[in-house]
């Protein structure tokens, strides 16, 4: 039988500990989809917001408004 390497503990410990039961993998899927989630959401908010500076509706200071007419 081979031997087993030093990585095999921790994957040992995890399975221990996040898919023993049901539950508790269920909840560390939904936990990590969410977190992943909001971390990409505000990693490719940022990349727009930096590639897209001057050319976003709010960097346009007058919007819209014209010059005021004297009569």
């Amino acid at each position: 039988m081979a031997k087993a390497g030093a990585g095999s503990g921790l994957l040992e410990g995890a399975y221990r500990v996040l898919m023993r039961r049901n539950l508790v993998y269920i909840a560390f899927i939904l936990t990590g989809a969410l977190v992943g989630e909001r971390v990409l959401d505000y990693g490719i908010n940022n990349v727009w917001e930096q590639n897209n500076i001057g050319k976003r509706f709010e960097d346009i200071r007058v919007l819209g408004s014209r010059a005021s007419e004297e009569e």
